[in-house]
């Protein structure tokens, strides 16, 4: 397999031997390097947050306003339905028969 010396040497100058340890103020830099972004991912993540809350309570508020006059004609017809059935608790129905309706059967 051939090699390139030229392209060996471009990434071996930005290795570290193991003989050269690190001084106060880079181990420093590091430091405040390493806050820094932790800061500014920690923002931006307190923004993205705000942003997707505020675009799903829009979406919700919307779909709420829409939906209200379905919400209406579905109440409106629940209750039809209970004053022509009758009352349903538990599975039972409740309703009045009348004793004239008895002699006929």
């Amino acid at each position: 397999m051939y090699t390139n010396k030229h392209r060996m040497n471009f990434f071996e100058q930005f290795s570290r031997s193991p003989s050269q340890p690190r001084t106060f103020l880079q181990r420093l830099v590091t430091t405040v390097a390493a806050v820094g972004v932790f800061a500014v991912a920690l923002m931006f993540s307190v923004f993205l947050f705000a942003a997707v809350l505020t675009v799903g309570l829009a979406a919700w508020a919307y779909l709420w306003w829409k939906s209200r006059d379905l919400r209406k004609q579905m109440r409106e017809q629940q209750a039809r339905r209970q004053a022509e059935e009758g009352l349903v608790i538990e599975g039972e129905v409740i309703r009045e028969v009348d004793s004239s309706a008895r002699d006929r059967s």
